[in-house]
Formats: structure tokens, sequence, C-alpha cells
């Protein structure tokens, strides 16, 4: 198989000391605590087409599984889910358990701990420009199914390809330039040793 195609690389790269296996204590704490801050963040960031908006979240999530690996990202996700029930760091400054129960993109939300979650864990084999892109395709499905679920029954849509089609097909051209720019910047990263 061509090298430009393989999905792993035996180079090891100085981002690697980010991951859970290799890193400090406080490095976790501190870049778990990091990713979170981006994450709400991105929420800020917003572009109401529809019922869910369009954010630069999903780039921090990716970014997180990416550079955290499968427990760290799952972690940083987890914690910007806890600091929305008190602080409104939510897309549109939303926060707290009744956002959770009224709004359509709270799916979503509960979505990006296990996007990063498998983002992080595919990634730690698939390295590679190829296997990143992979890894992240593997978040973004869970994260889009976790979303579109919750939207069907919040938004109260007549048929599953209404939900479809509004929680996931309006975005895959968003979101396939999101998981392209994380996972360059990713392989641009791993350059450094």
């Amino acid at each position: 198989m061509s090298s430009s195609f393989a999905l792993t690389t035996s180079r090891a790269a100085a981002v690697d000391a980010l991951r859970a296996h290799r890193a400090n204590a406080l490095t976790q704490v501190a870049t778990i605590m990091l990713f979170a801050a981006l994450t709400a963040l991105g929420a800020q960031v917003r572009i109401y087409l529809w019922e869910v908006p369009i954010t630069l979240q999903t780039i921090f999530v990716y970014g997180g599984g990416l550079c955290l690996g499968a427990r760290n990202g799952f972690l940083s996700m987890l914690l910007y889910l806890l600091l929305g029930l008190v602080l409104p760091v939510y897309s549109g400054a939303g926060h707290g358990i009744a956002y959770w129960l009224t709004a359509a993109s709270a799916g979503y939300l509960l979505g990006m701990p296990l996007a990063a979650l498998v983002a992080g864990r595919l990634s730690r084999r698939w390295n590679s420009l190829t296997g990143s892109v992979l890894s992240l395709v593997g978040g973004s499905l869970i994260l889009f199914t976790c979303g579109v679920i919750w939207l069907h029954y919040a938004a109260g849509h007549a048929s599953w390809l209404e939900s479809l089609d509004r929680g996931f097909l309006r975005f895959v051209a968003f979101d396939a330039a999101k998981i392209l720019c994380v996972a360059l910047l990713y392989h641009l990263v791993r350059r450094f040793r």
C-alpha cells in the first residue's frame, strides 16, 4: 500500500506526549481543561440556518480526541458538559438542565464525549493523515447519530428522513471541512519531534 494512504506511521511526535499514557497528571489536567474551554469558545461562534446551528465546537471535540487520546478527550468533553450545567457555555449562551430538556441540539452535546472517545481510540493506531481523517469520521458518525436521534424527538419531525436531512445531511460539507482541517493541522503538528 502507498505510504500516502497508510493508516499508521511509526514516527513518534511531540504531540503524542499529551496522550494519557504518556503525559504526567498536571499536563493531563491542564489539557483537559484547555480543550473544554476551547469547546466553550467554539460554541459561541454559531450560524443558525435551521434548528441546529453550525458551530466551531466540533473542531475541538475532534482535536481533543486526536491530541489527548480516548480517555482525556472524553474527559475534556465531559468537563465541558458539566460546566454547561452552571455556566452559559453552550451555543447561544445556553446552560442548565432546562437547556438540556428544550434544546434541539442537546443530542449533539451528549455525543461530544463519545465522539472524542472514538476519535481518540481509533487514532491511537491510525496516526497518519489518512488514519486521522478516518478516526475523525468515526467520531463524527457517533456525534451525528446522537444528534439526529435527539433532534427527531425534540423537534417533532414527521419522519426520520426529515431529521436526517436537518440534522446530518445539511452539515456534511461543513463537517468534512472541519475534519480535513483538524486532521491536516494534527498531521502538521505531528511533524515536530
